[in-house]
């Protein structure tokens, strides 16, 4: 009976789990669901958000598109349930060395600058996260200033070209 009872809460508490490629102690799906988080911040992603997105997610993961599009799936979901970036942080601190999470922050960043426009929120979820994951505040400025440079020359091609 009380192996019923506990199912039971189970099922109530997280019901869609068991359709989840990605487990919870998965670093790639905590990653992404920080992905997701900043590129839904200012409202529902652009399709430039949504193809930086995967473009990183197959890269940096060395995932397939199918895959990818699983992971995103699953991020997506565990990134509409949660209450805070912590749980997400805590996995990823867990999971990878100073580089590992250096390469998630500019991740972010790179997501950030994917639409040519950095809003106080997506700067402020950069820098909290970037905290959690405890990358110093030099290195995350020096992240950001890389991927502004970048993005600065990619347009300026884009626009001289």
């Amino acid at each position: 009976m009380l192996d019923g009872l506990r199912q039971f809460i189970t099922d109530i508490v997280a019901p869609n789990d068991q359709n989840r490629t990605f487990g919870d102690s998965d670093y790639r799906l905590a990653a992404t669901a920080l992905l997701v988080h900043v590129i839904s911040l200012d409202g529902q992603p652009t399709v430039t958000e949504q193809r930086k997105l995967h473009g990183l997610i197959e890269s940096h993961f060395g995932l397939d598109h199918g895959t990818a599009d699983r992971l995103i799936a699953d991020a997506t979901q565990v990134e509409g349930e949660a209450v805070d970036l912590y749980h997400f942080t805590s996995v990823i601190m867990r999971s990878l060395d100073e580089e590992g999470r250096k390469r998630i922050v500019r991740m972010m960043w790179e997501l950030v600058y994917a639409d040519g426009q950095v809003s106080e929120f997506e700067d402020n979820v950069v820098w909290r996260a970037s905290d959690l994951l405890g990358i110093a505040q030099r290195d995350r400025i020096e992240l950001k200033h890389a991927i502004a440079d970048r993005a600065g020359q990619l347009k300026d091609s884009a626009v001289g070209g």
